[in-house]
């Protein structure tokens, strides 16, 4: 009787250990596949979406990223001057937006004239937000980050001007930003900016640049373009990113920018 309990509690063992391991394990298996092929299809349609975006100018125009575009270029011109890192800023800008088409060449041509065209035209920037808006839905940080970004070009020629704030409200609003939201982060990069106007000395700003002050200036604008490209604010990663980066990124470009203003002052 004994014997005939122990086969019996080994056999429920057995059972169990079946279904717990075995069972399971190919049920687990089977899930796995299954999200592995979804994913893959996924990719498959995200890719063949991307393509069908860039396939043209009219596509990529009515796209949150050239939407987005076109209001850069109505902060950019706001003021009447591109200065050399802003317009620098907004070459890596297509550069970043670019990569992630499978055409980056056509894709940064595209945006090169989205860019240039909404910078000729003056009466459309409500327009423009409003279908930004429209598309971006609830996504309430993409809005935030949307208009941080815009603030961020607007500061790095030292500061908005008044014609570059009437532009950022006007896209603000239509964004659904409060207008409480605006001025903290129109405070926080002004504050930023006061940091930033502390006096540096040039072997602060060599240091920084990674540079001596024997460097011809060819080789310290080499070195400050690198730098600026490996540290600017990225529209793409900021995306999966909370909301300091945009912050500490622009941060550390001003104090690129920032050290080599210093050397090239020196050198003149």
């Amino acid at each position: 009787m004994i014997k005939l309990r122990k086969w019996i509690y080994l056999t429920v063992v057995l059972i169990l250990f079946y279904y717990i391991f075995i069972v399971n394990i190919w049920a687990t298996l089977s899930i796995i596949a299954s999200l592995y092929i979804a994913f893959k299809l996924y990719k498959v349609y995200a890719r063949s979406k991307l393509i069908k975006i860039s396939s043209s100018k009219e596509l990529f125009r009515e796209h949150e990223l050239g939407l987005f575009i076109a209001l850069v270029a109505k902060v950019a011109k706001a003021d009447g001057v591109v200065q050399e890192l802003e317009a620098q800023l907004i070459g890596i800008m297509f550069d970043d937006i670019a990569k992630v088409f499978p055409d980056k060449e056509k894709t940064k041509d595209i945006l090169k004239e989205i860019f240039n065209e909404a910078k000729e035209k003056d009466d459309d920037t409500k327009e423009i937000a409003q279908s930004l808006n429209k598309l971006l839905g609830r996504s309430k940080l993409k809005k935030k980050q949307f208009v941080e970004f815009l603030i961020q070009l607007a500061f790095v020629d030292n500061g908005i001007n008044f014609n570059e704030d009437s532009v950022l409200r006007e896209i603000m609003q239509e964004l659904d930003v409060t207008s409480d939201e605006y001025t903290a982060m129109i405070t926080k990069f002004e504050n930023m900016l006061k940091n930033k106007k502390q006096t540096m000395s040039l072997k602060e700003a060599c240091e920084i640049l990674g540079v001596s002050e024997s460097d011809d200036i060819s080789v310290v604008k080499k070195v400050y373009r690198k730098l600026v490209r490996q540290y600017h604010p990225d529209i793409i990663k900021s995306q999966n990113k909370n909301e300091s980066y945009i912050e500490k990124a622009t941060a550390k470009t001003q104090e690129i920018n920032q050290a080599y203003e210093v050397i090239k002052d020196a050198k003149k």
